[in-house]
Formats: structure tokens, C-alpha cells, sequence
């Protein structure tokens, strides 16, 4: 059995840890809720843009001639984008987006295709090449609060991949964001936009319930200026950064609900361990106190 004064030092180490787990929760709590704010503020746009996109790509034919509205016949190399975030303490957060990418990865393989990664934050970086998986892009240093520059340069390289021929399919994999207990992984698909959300051939994200007035815009005849075609030209590119900004404001919202979770239960734990340690230094205390007993009774009747 340890000595009472071990048992105190470990109780006051666990005490210490307790507080930062505590000032740790606070801090994610206070960062989630900017968080929720910027997500609750981007969706009307978004769905705005995913609405007036899928109504450009109508009127523009079903073969429009924009370069990423192109479908490949032959899917050889898929791009994979990972997000994750820039540091850990997150529970399961950063290490269920590399599983799934792995795991897509040899879902892919058995397509009889190849995986490109590429990947945004330092831990899904240092993951992947831990497993020695090649990168094609890394991106790390805000995912705390991601910003729309960040967004659109990681939109034009999947882009500009895909126009070039380096990639045949786009995705995304990040964490949805539900509620600060809940955070699952999802897939979307980015490119082709045959294939993707807008289009409502992926993976939807809620049915969109049509109001009297948009219902009347279907039946009405639009005309657009420029062209629908050129219209839809400049669109698709905007919906693909807005897309992946989504994503990165979503990621950014789970890993502080993770992060406080996991706060929130270590700080619980370590009051359960308090309490262990406790009861443990009561009875060294009881135990030592018996023994001086007995020593005092032993030389009494010594010298009895």
C-alpha cells in the first residue's frame, strides 16, 4: 500500500489536471458557440447557391460544356480530402475521419482505382504519413476558425486537379456536426457535379421542403444574362468553394463539441479518482495509526 504522502501528491496532481480539463471545456464551450453562429449564418446562402446552381444547370442543358460538369468515363484516381483538425485532446474526433479515409481508400481499390489524399490539419497530416500515405496537399493552421480564403484555395486545387485530368471523382470526408454530444463522419461527393449534392444525386443533406413561391418560380420562364451556360460557368466554381467551406465550419463546430465532451468527461473522472485516492490515503492514515497503537501497546508491555 502507498504512504499517505504518496496518495496526497497524487491527489493533488489529479486535482491540477482537473482544473485545466475544466478552463479546457470552458474555452472549447465559448469557441463552439462562434462556431454554431457561423454554420447558422452561411446556410441560407448556401442553400441559396445550391438552388439557383441547380436551376442554371436546368435551363442549360443537360450536357452543358463546362469543364467540371464533364463525367469521366473511366474513374482511375479518386481525390479523397480528409478534415481533421490542427490539435488533439477531441476524443475520437481526428482518428474516426482517418479511419473512414483508409477505409474508403480500399473501397476504391477494389473499384480498380487509385486514392489521392489530401488533407487539412496536422494530425490527419501526421496520421497519414505515419501509415506512409502519400499527400497531395496538406493544409493546416485554421481549423479553430477556418476563413473563406482558406476554403476557396482548397476548392481551386481540387478544381484545378479535375479540369487537368489528375483526378476522375472528388470527396470530401470531414465531421458533421449535430449537437456538442454529436458528430458523425459523412462522405460527399464534390466532382463530378453530375454526382454531387446539388444536383440531389449524392449524398443529401435534408429534403428541402419547397415553399408556394418557389413552386410558382418553376413554372415561370426565366431568362438569364448573361446565358445559362455562361451563367452556370460562373457558379459551379463559387458552389464548389462554398461547398468546402461548409465543410471546414462543420469540422471546426464538432471538433469543439468533441474537444468539450472530452473535457467534461476527463474532469469527471478525475473527481472519481479524487474520490478513490481519498478513501485510499483513509485508510493509509488508519493503518498507520494502528501500527503506532501497536507499537505503544508493545512497549508497554515491554517494559511492563
Amino acid at each position: 500500500m502507498a504512504s499517505r504522502k504518496e496518495v496526497k501528491n497524487q491527489i493533488a496532481s489529479v486535482k491540477n489536471i482537473s482544473t485545466i480539463t475544466r478552463a479546457m471545456e470552458m474555452v472549447a464551450g465559448a469557441r463552439l458557440r462562434r462556431a454554431e453562429q457561423r454554420i447558422g449564418d452561411l446556410r441560407p446562402y448556401a442553400q441559396a447557391l445550391r438552388k439557383l446552381t441547380r436551376r442554371a444547370a436546368e435551363e442549360a442543358g443537360s450536357v452543358p460544356h463546362v469543364p467540371v460538369l464533364v463525367e469521366r468515363e473511366q474513374v482511375s484516381r479518386v481525390g479523397v480530402l480528409l478534415i481533421t483538425g490542427d490539435r488533439g485532446l477531441a476524443g475520437a474526433f481526428n482518428a474516426n475521419i482517418v479511419r473512414a479515409g483508409l477505409t474508403r481508400r480500399d473501397e476504391v481499390r477494389d473499384e480498380g482505382a487509385e486514392t489521392s489524399f489530401s488533407v487539412v490539419g496536422r494530425r490527419g497530416e501526421s496520421a497519414l504519413n505515419f501509415r506512409e500515405q502519400t499527400l497531395a496537399h496538406a493544409y493546416t493552421g485554421f481549423t479553430d476558425r477556418p476563413a473563406f480564403a482558406d476554403a476557396r484555395g482548397i476548392g481551386d486545387d481540387l478544381v484545378a486537379a479535375y479540369i487537368d485530368g489528375e483526378l476522375d471523382r472528388v470527396e470530401l470526408i470531414y465531421n458533421r456536426y449535430v449537437s456538442p454530444m454529436t458528430q458523425y463522419v459523412r462522405r460527399q461527393t464534390l466532382l463530378p457535379m453530375q454526382q454531387a449534392e446539388v444536383f440531389g444525386e449524392g449524398i443529401s443533406e435534408q429534403q428541402e421542403e419547397e415553399t408556394e413561391i418557389e413552386r410558382a418560380h418553376k413554372r415561370s420562364l426565366w431568362e438569364y444574362e448573361p446565358d445559362a451556360e455562361e451563367l452556370l460557368a460562373r457558379l459551379v466554381p463559387d458552389y464548389i468553394n462554398i461547398s468546402v467551406y461548409r465543410a471546414l465550419l462543420e469540422s471546426a463546430a464538432s471538433e469543439h463539441g468533441a474537444r468539450m465532451t472530452a473535457m467534461r468527461n476527463a474532469a469527471e473522472n478525475a473527481h472519481s479518482m479524487i474520490a478513490d485516492l481519498t478513501l485510499e490515503m483513509n485508510r493509509a492514515r488508519q493503518a498507520e495509526i494502528t501500527q503506532e497503537i501497536l507499537e505503544v501497546v508493545g512497549g508497554a508491555e515491554a517494559l511492563g
